[in-house]
Protein backbone atom coordinates (compact mmCIF):
# COMPACT_ATOMS: atom_id res chain seq x y z
CA UNK A 1 0.00 0.00 0.00
CA UNK A 2 1.27 3.16 -0.64
CA UNK A 3 0.41 5.67 1.34
CA UNK A 4 1.56 9.16 -1.02
CA UNK A 5 -0.55 7.68 -3.66
CA UNK A 6 -3.56 7.30 -1.78
CA UNK A 7 -3.52 11.03 0.01
CA UNK A 8 -2.28 12.59 -3.86
CA UNK A 9 -5.14 10.51 -5.35
CA UNK A 10 -7.80 11.83 -2.58
CA UNK A 11 -6.63 15.43 -3.05
CA UNK A 12 -6.92 15.39 -6.63
CA UNK A 13 -10.93 13.40 -6.50
CA UNK A 14 -11.70 16.46 -3.44
CA UNK A 15 -10.67 19.38 -6.18
CA UNK A 16 -13.95 18.18 -8.15
CA UNK A 17 -15.96 19.58 -4.93
CA UNK A 18 -19.65 18.60 -4.52
CA UNK A 19 -19.60 16.69 -7.49
CA UNK A 20 -17.84 13.91 -5.71
CA UNK A 21 -20.69 13.59 -3.05
CA UNK A 22 -23.12 13.40 -6.43
CA UNK A 23 -21.83 11.03 -8.00
CA UNK A 24 -20.77 8.88 -5.25
CA UNK A 25 -24.85 8.75 -3.66
CA UNK A 26 -26.47 8.81 -6.60
CA UNK A 27 -23.67 5.40 -7.52
CA UNK A 28 -24.63 4.10 -3.81
CA UNK A 29 -28.62 4.65 -4.12
CA UNK A 30 -28.73 2.76 -7.76
CA UNK A 31 -26.61 -0.03 -6.73
CA UNK A 32 -27.98 -0.83 -3.63
CA UNK A 33 -31.37 1.42 -3.17
CA UNK A 34 -32.16 -1.06 -0.10
CA UNK A 35 -29.52 1.38 1.47
CA UNK A 36 -31.72 4.71 0.67
CA UNK A 37 -34.04 4.21 3.54
CA UNK A 38 -31.09 4.64 6.00
CA UNK A 39 -30.59 8.44 5.07
CA UNK A 40 -32.80 11.25 5.32
CA UNK A 41 -35.32 12.21 2.88
CA UNK A 42 -33.81 15.51 1.51
CA UNK A 43 -29.70 15.21 1.53
CA UNK A 44 -29.74 18.81 1.23
CA UNK A 45 -27.61 18.49 4.67
CA UNK A 46 -25.87 15.33 4.05
CA UNK A 47 -23.51 16.83 1.75
CA UNK A 48 -20.32 15.57 1.38
CA UNK A 49 -20.14 14.06 5.06
CA UNK A 50 -19.97 10.51 4.38
CA UNK A 51 -17.73 11.37 1.45
CA UNK A 52 -15.69 13.11 2.85
CA UNK A 53 -15.39 11.74 6.04
CA UNK A 54 -13.95 8.55 4.10
CA UNK A 55 -12.00 9.88 1.82
CA UNK A 56 -10.40 11.30 4.97
CA UNK A 57 -9.63 8.53 6.99
CA UNK A 58 -8.85 5.85 3.82
CA UNK A 59 -6.17 7.94 2.49
CA UNK A 60 -4.68 7.82 5.92
CA UNK A 61 -5.02 4.42 6.26
CA UNK A 62 -1.07 3.56 6.61
CA UNK A 63 -1.56 5.88 10.02
CA UNK A 64 -4.52 3.29 11.15
CA UNK A 65 -3.19 2.07 14.23
CA UNK A 66 -3.62 5.89 15.53
CA UNK A 67 -7.04 5.76 15.07
CA UNK A 68 -8.20 2.11 15.72
CA UNK A 69 -10.15 3.64 18.90
CA UNK A 70 -11.61 6.04 16.69
CA UNK A 71 -13.04 3.94 14.11
CA UNK A 72 -13.87 1.54 16.62
CA UNK A 73 -15.97 4.00 18.41
CA UNK A 74 -18.05 4.63 15.09
CA UNK A 75 -18.57 1.43 14.38
CA UNK A 76 -20.52 0.91 17.57
CA UNK A 77 -22.07 4.48 16.97
CA UNK A 78 -22.98 3.16 13.70
CA UNK A 79 -24.87 0.70 14.95
CA UNK A 80 -27.90 3.34 15.16
CA UNK A 81 -28.79 3.07 11.68
CA UNK A 82 -28.48 -0.34 11.78
CA UNK A 83 -25.50 -0.77 9.65
CA UNK A 84 -24.27 -4.15 8.70
CA UNK A 85 -21.25 -6.22 6.92
CA UNK A 86 -23.12 -5.73 3.83
CA UNK A 87 -23.76 -2.16 3.94
CA UNK A 88 -19.85 -1.59 4.31
CA UNK A 89 -19.34 -3.53 1.04
CA UNK A 90 -21.69 -1.53 -0.92
CA UNK A 91 -20.66 1.83 0.78
CA UNK A 92 -16.63 0.77 -0.60
CA UNK A 93 -18.10 -0.11 -3.57
CA UNK A 94 -19.31 3.16 -4.79
CA UNK A 95 -16.36 4.46 -2.82
CA UNK A 96 -14.25 2.96 -5.48
CA UNK A 97 -16.29 3.69 -8.45
CA UNK A 98 -16.47 7.26 -7.52
CA UNK A 99 -12.56 7.23 -7.53
CA UNK A 100 -12.10 5.50 -10.86
CA UNK A 101 -14.57 8.13 -12.48
CA UNK A 102 -13.18 11.61 -10.98
CA UNK A 103 -9.14 10.37 -11.43
CA UNK A 104 -9.88 8.86 -15.24
CA UNK A 105 -6.55 7.57 -16.54
CA UNK A 106 -4.97 8.41 -13.02
CA UNK A 107 -6.64 5.19 -11.89
CA UNK A 108 -4.47 2.23 -12.37
CA UNK A 109 -4.64 -0.93 -11.20
CA UNK A 110 -1.82 -0.08 -8.88
CA UNK A 111 -3.92 2.35 -6.99
CA UNK A 112 -6.86 0.45 -7.27
CA UNK A 113 -5.09 -2.37 -5.21
CA UNK A 114 -4.17 0.04 -2.82
CA UNK A 115 -7.68 2.19 -1.99
CA UNK A 116 -9.36 -1.32 -1.70
CA UNK A 117 -7.00 -2.44 0.69
CA UNK A 118 -6.56 0.57 3.03
CA UNK A 119 -10.91 0.82 2.73
CA UNK A 120 -11.20 -3.08 3.76
CA UNK A 121 -8.49 -2.50 7.01
CA UNK A 122 -10.67 0.59 8.01
CA UNK A 123 -14.21 -1.51 7.49
CA UNK A 124 -12.86 -4.56 9.06
CA UNK A 125 -11.90 -2.58 12.28
CA UNK A 126 -15.54 -0.45 12.32
CA UNK A 127 -17.54 -3.86 11.26
CA UNK A 128 -15.34 -5.87 14.42
CA UNK A 129 -16.33 -3.24 17.14
CA UNK A 130 -19.70 -3.22 15.89
CA UNK A 131 -20.25 -6.90 16.51
CA UNK A 132 -18.42 -6.88 19.67
CA UNK A 133 -20.68 -4.13 20.90
CA UNK A 134 -24.25 -5.81 19.49
CA UNK A 135 -23.18 -9.03 21.41
CA UNK A 136 -22.28 -7.01 24.50
CA UNK A 137 -25.47 -4.95 26.73
CA UNK A 138 -25.24 -1.85 24.57
CA UNK A 139 -28.06 -1.55 22.64
CA UNK A 140 -27.36 -0.02 19.11
CA UNK A 141 -29.23 3.36 20.66
CA UNK A 142 -30.82 4.58 23.44
CA UNK A 143 -34.33 5.74 23.65
CA UNK A 144 -34.97 8.65 26.17
CA UNK A 145 -38.19 11.72 26.89
CA UNK A 146 -37.47 15.25 27.24
CA UNK A 147 -37.82 16.35 31.02
CA UNK A 148 -38.09 19.96 30.16
CA UNK A 149 -36.57 22.61 27.99
CA UNK A 150 -35.61 26.28 28.50
CA UNK A 151 -35.51 28.68 25.93
CA UNK A 152 -32.30 30.34 27.57
CA UNK A 153 -32.38 33.24 24.84
CA UNK A 154 -33.52 33.68 20.91
CA UNK A 155 -31.05 31.33 19.84
CA UNK A 156 -29.90 28.63 22.65
CA UNK A 157 -32.37 25.97 24.36
CA UNK A 158 -31.25 23.81 27.09
CA UNK A 159 -32.90 20.68 27.24
CA UNK A 160 -32.94 18.31 29.95
CA UNK A 161 -33.42 14.41 28.48
CA UNK A 162 -33.40 11.11 31.08
CA UNK A 163 -32.64 8.11 28.65
CA UNK A 164 -34.57 5.02 29.27
CA UNK A 165 -31.06 3.18 29.87
CA UNK A 166 -27.40 3.93 31.57
CA UNK A 167 -25.47 6.11 28.84
CA UNK A 168 -22.07 5.69 30.07
CA UNK A 169 -20.50 8.97 28.46
CA UNK A 170 -17.92 10.68 29.60
CA UNK A 171 -17.01 14.62 29.77
CA UNK A 172 -15.82 16.41 26.21
CA UNK A 173 -17.60 13.36 24.49
CA UNK A 174 -20.36 13.62 21.87
CA UNK A 175 -23.63 11.94 21.13
CA UNK A 176 -26.00 11.58 17.99
CA UNK A 177 -29.08 12.72 19.07
CA UNK A 178 -32.60 12.37 16.72
CA UNK A 179 -36.01 14.48 17.19
CA UNK A 180 -39.26 13.26 16.45
CA UNK A 181 -39.40 16.35 14.47
CA UNK A 182 -36.78 15.54 11.74
CA UNK A 183 -36.47 11.36 11.62
CA UNK A 184 -33.17 9.71 10.34
CA UNK A 185 -31.24 13.51 10.98
CA UNK A 186 -28.80 12.89 13.69
CA UNK A 187 -26.55 15.59 15.03
CA UNK A 188 -23.99 15.57 17.48
CA UNK A 189 -24.25 17.50 21.23
CA UNK A 190 -22.20 17.24 23.51
CA UNK A 191 -23.81 16.50 27.14
CA UNK A 192 -23.01 19.92 29.36
CA UNK A 193 -23.14 18.21 32.44
CA UNK A 194 -20.83 15.25 34.32
CA UNK A 195 -23.14 12.41 34.74
CA UNK A 196 -25.58 12.30 37.43
CA UNK A 197 -26.76 9.68 39.73
CA UNK A 198 -30.58 9.87 37.73
CA UNK A 199 -28.70 9.12 34.27
CA UNK A 200 -30.13 12.55 32.62
CA UNK A 201 -28.11 14.82 30.50
CA UNK A 202 -28.12 17.90 29.67
CA UNK A 203 -27.78 19.50 26.04
CA UNK A 204 -26.95 23.24 25.07
CA UNK A 205 -28.83 23.26 21.48
CA UNK A 206 -27.68 26.46 19.18
CA UNK A 207 -29.80 27.80 16.33
CA UNK A 208 -27.73 27.41 12.91
CA UNK A 209 -28.90 29.93 10.53
CA UNK A 210 -31.09 27.45 7.30
CA UNK A 211 -30.26 24.61 10.04
CA UNK A 212 -32.40 21.64 9.40
CA UNK A 213 -32.69 20.21 12.64
CA UNK A 214 -31.28 23.36 15.16
CA UNK A 215 -34.50 24.93 14.32
CA UNK A 216 -37.17 22.84 15.13
CA UNK A 217 -34.68 21.66 18.45
CA UNK A 218 -34.71 24.99 19.49
CA UNK A 219 -38.09 26.62 18.95
CA UNK A 220 -40.55 22.82 19.31
CA UNK A 221 -39.17 20.48 21.56
CA UNK A 222 -41.22 20.00 24.50
CA UNK A 223 -41.33 17.69 27.47
CA UNK A 224 -42.75 14.31 26.97
CA UNK A 225 -41.17 14.09 23.74
CA UNK A 226 -39.08 10.78 22.57
CA UNK A 227 -35.67 11.15 21.59
CA UNK A 228 -33.14 8.35 20.28
CA UNK A 229 -29.33 8.82 21.44
CA UNK A 230 -26.32 7.70 19.61
CA UNK A 231 -23.27 5.92 21.62
CA UNK A 232 -21.01 8.42 23.02
CA UNK A 233 -18.01 9.05 20.80
CA UNK A 234 -14.67 11.28 20.61
CA UNK A 235 -11.80 10.59 22.36
CA UNK A 236 -9.84 14.11 21.39
CA UNK A 237 -11.90 16.56 23.54
CA UNK A 238 -11.40 15.60 27.45
CA UNK A 239 -9.47 17.06 30.51
CA UNK A 240 -5.77 15.92 31.09
CA UNK A 241 -5.01 13.11 33.20
CA UNK A 242 -3.35 14.28 36.59
CA UNK A 243 0.09 15.86 34.55
CA UNK A 244 -0.04 18.99 36.75
CA UNK A 245 -1.39 21.23 34.49
CA UNK A 246 -3.29 24.23 34.95
CA UNK A 247 -6.40 24.78 31.95
CA UNK A 248 -7.57 27.19 29.58
CA UNK A 249 -10.68 26.77 27.93
CA UNK A 250 -11.73 28.47 24.81
CA UNK A 251 -15.05 27.98 23.76
CA UNK A 252 -17.27 29.61 20.80
CA UNK A 253 -21.32 30.09 21.43
CA UNK A 254 -22.37 26.21 22.87
CA UNK A 255 -19.09 25.06 22.45
CA UNK A 256 -19.56 25.61 25.88
CA UNK A 257 -21.33 22.83 26.79
CA UNK A 258 -18.78 20.37 27.32
CA UNK A 259 -16.87 22.55 29.29
CA UNK A 260 -19.86 23.28 31.64
CA UNK A 261 -19.40 19.34 32.09
CA UNK A 262 -15.67 19.81 32.69
CA UNK A 263 -16.45 22.01 35.36
CA UNK A 264 -18.69 20.22 37.02
CA UNK A 265 -16.69 17.44 37.30
CA UNK A 266 -13.78 19.41 38.81
CA UNK A 267 -16.28 21.01 41.11
CA UNK A 268 -17.14 17.95 42.39
CA UNK A 269 -13.66 17.16 43.35
CA UNK A 270 -12.73 16.87 47.37
CA UNK A 271 -9.75 17.55 47.07
CA UNK A 272 -8.26 21.04 46.34
CA UNK A 273 -4.93 20.07 45.42
CA UNK A 274 -6.45 17.56 42.68
CA UNK A 275 -8.30 20.32 41.26
CA UNK A 276 -6.07 22.23 38.10
CA UNK A 277 -6.80 26.40 37.45
CA UNK A 278 -8.68 26.73 34.78
CA UNK A 279 -9.46 29.99 32.87
CA UNK A 280 -12.79 29.99 30.79
CA UNK A 281 -13.09 32.13 27.85
CA UNK A 282 -16.36 32.13 26.09
CA UNK A 283 -17.41 34.00 22.96
CA UNK A 284 -20.42 35.08 21.50
CA UNK A 285 -21.49 37.70 18.76
CA UNK A 286 -23.86 39.54 21.29
CA UNK A 287 -23.96 39.69 24.98
CA UNK A 288 -27.40 38.19 25.53
CA UNK A 289 -25.38 34.95 23.27
CA UNK A 290 -23.61 34.40 26.78
CA UNK A 291 -25.96 31.96 27.84
CA UNK A 292 -24.39 30.83 30.95
CA UNK A 293 -23.01 34.49 32.36
CA UNK A 294 -24.81 34.23 35.75
CA UNK A 295 -23.44 30.56 36.35
CA UNK A 296 -19.96 31.04 35.34
CA UNK A 297 -19.96 34.24 37.03
CA UNK A 298 -21.19 32.53 39.99
CA UNK A 299 -18.68 29.78 39.88
CA UNK A 300 -15.41 32.70 40.07
CA UNK A 301 -16.25 32.21 43.72
CA UNK A 302 -14.07 29.22 43.45
CA UNK A 303 -10.39 29.64 44.13
CA UNK A 304 -9.76 27.73 40.99
CA UNK A 305 -11.77 29.10 38.12
CA UNK A 306 -11.82 32.32 36.33
CA UNK A 307 -14.12 33.26 33.65
CA UNK A 308 -13.91 35.91 30.86
CA UNK A 309 -16.58 36.51 28.73
CA UNK A 310 -15.94 38.13 25.20
CA UNK A 311 -18.53 39.94 22.60
CA UNK A 312 -17.65 40.31 18.89
CA UNK A 313 -20.48 42.39 17.35
CA UNK A 314 -21.32 44.61 19.82
CA UNK A 315 -19.14 47.49 19.96
CA UNK A 316 -20.81 49.25 22.55
CA UNK A 317 -20.19 45.81 24.98
CA UNK A 318 -18.37 47.16 27.85
CA UNK A 319 -16.25 44.05 28.55
CA UNK A 320 -13.61 42.05 25.96
CA UNK A 321 -14.27 42.55 22.47
CA UNK A 322 -13.21 40.79 19.35
CA UNK A 323 -12.57 37.23 18.38
CA UNK A 324 -12.47 35.03 21.44
CA UNK A 325 -9.48 32.86 20.08
CA UNK A 326 -7.46 36.32 19.83
CA UNK A 327 -8.81 37.85 23.15
CA UNK A 328 -7.53 34.62 25.14
CA UNK A 329 -3.93 34.70 23.13
CA UNK A 330 -4.06 38.40 24.42
CA UNK A 331 -4.34 37.06 27.90
CA UNK A 332 -1.66 34.74 27.85
CA UNK A 333 0.79 33.29 28.35
CA UNK A 334 -0.72 30.03 27.93
CA UNK A 335 2.84 28.06 27.53
CA UNK A 336 2.54 26.03 30.75
CA UNK A 337 -1.19 25.14 30.19
CA UNK A 338 -3.30 22.11 28.18
CA UNK A 339 -5.49 24.61 25.65
CA UNK A 340 -9.24 22.83 25.03
CA UNK A 341 -10.85 24.63 22.19
CA UNK A 342 -14.53 24.04 21.36
CA UNK A 343 -16.88 25.70 18.98
CA UNK A 344 -17.90 26.11 15.14
CA UNK A 345 -15.36 25.12 12.64
CA UNK A 346 -14.07 28.27 12.19
CA UNK A 347 -13.99 29.50 15.38
CA UNK A 348 -11.51 26.47 16.26
CA UNK A 349 -9.42 27.35 13.31
CA UNK A 350 -8.84 31.13 14.11
CA UNK A 351 -8.49 30.15 18.00
CA UNK A 352 -5.67 27.03 16.96
CA UNK A 353 -3.70 29.66 15.10
CA UNK A 354 -3.91 32.65 17.49
CA UNK A 355 -2.53 29.91 20.12
CA UNK A 356 -0.09 28.59 18.44
CA UNK A 357 1.37 32.10 17.58
CA UNK A 358 1.13 32.97 20.98
CA UNK A 359 4.07 30.21 21.56
CA UNK A 360 1.57 27.82 22.99
CA UNK A 361 2.47 23.85 21.79
CA UNK A 362 0.62 22.27 19.24
CA UNK A 363 0.45 18.86 21.23
CA UNK A 364 -0.82 21.67 24.52
CA UNK A 365 -3.96 22.05 22.46
CA UNK A 366 -6.99 19.77 22.31
CA UNK A 367 -10.09 20.17 19.67
CA UNK A 368 -12.68 17.96 19.50
CA UNK A 369 -12.62 15.80 16.71
CA UNK A 370 -15.21 13.24 15.45
CA UNK A 371 -14.48 12.76 11.82
CA UNK A 372 -18.08 12.95 10.52
CA UNK A 373 -19.26 16.19 12.34
CA UNK A 374 -18.58 19.58 13.49
CA UNK A 375 -18.52 20.78 17.28
CA UNK A 376 -20.95 21.27 19.61
CA UNK A 377 -21.50 24.38 18.47
CA UNK A 378 -22.14 24.19 14.80
CA UNK A 379 -24.69 21.30 14.33
CA UNK A 380 -27.48 21.77 11.82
Amino acid sequence: MDPAALKNSWALVAKSGDEVPLFFYSHLFLSHPEVREMFPVSMAAQRDKLVGALGAVVSNAAQIDEVVPFLQQLGRDHRRFSVVAEHYSAVGASLLATLQHFLGAAWTSELAADWAEAYGLVATVMVQAAEESATGDAPAWWTGQVLGVDRRTMDVTIVQIHPERPLDYRPGQSVAVEIPYRPRRWRYYSPANAPRSDGSIELHIGLVPGGQVSGPAVRSLKRGDPVRIGAPVGDTLKLPEDDGRDLVMIAGGTGLAPFRAMLEQLDRRTQPSQVPRVHLFHGARMPWNLYEHKQLTSLTQRPWFSYTPVVSDDSSYPGARGQVGAIAAEHGPWTDRTALVCGSPAMVRHTVADLTEAGVPATAIHTESLGITTSAGSQQ
